[in-house]
C-alpha cells in the first residue's frame, strides 16, 4: 500500500486519495495524473497565454485540442477565458491532457 503525504496537514495518506480525511486538504494530481508534472513549462505556458491565449495556442501545446479549436472560434471567448487560464496557470492547478499538472 503506497501512502503520501497531505499538502495542507502532512497527515501520511493513501497516495490515491484526492481528499485528506482528516484535514479536507485537496490533493494535487490525485486522479488520471498520478501526481506527475507535465512536460510543458509553467513558464513558457504562461507567455504563450498572455500573448496568444485568445487563440488557444496554449491550449494545444498541452493537447487540449478541442478547447484550443473552441478558444480560437470565440477569441477566447472574448478574453474571458483567456484571463481565467492565464490565472489558472500561474496558480499551477493548469492540467495537460493526460490530467497532469504544467507548474514546473
Amino acid at each position: 500500500m503506497s501512502m503520501k503525504f497531505c499538502v495542507g496537514c502532512g497527515a501520511e495518506i493513501h497516495e490515491s486519495a484526492a481528499i485528506c480525511p482528516k484535514c479536507g486538504a485537496s490533493q494535487p494530481g490525485a486522479g488520471s495524473g498520478g501526481g506527475e508534472a507535465s512536460s510543458t513549462s509553467k513558464v513558457t505556458l504562461a507567455i504563450v497565454c498572455l500573448f496568444f491565449g485568445s487563440l488557444g495556442i496554449h491550449r494545444f501545446m498541452v493537447g487540449k485540442t478541442g478547447t484550443g479549436i473552441l478558444m480560437l472560434f470565440t477569441l477566447g471567448f472574448l478574453g474571458i477565458w483567456t484571463l481565467i487560464d492565464f490565472i489558472v496557470i500561474l496558480t499551477g492547478k493548469f492540467t495537460d491532457a493526460s490530467g497532469k499538472f504544467v507548474s514546473q
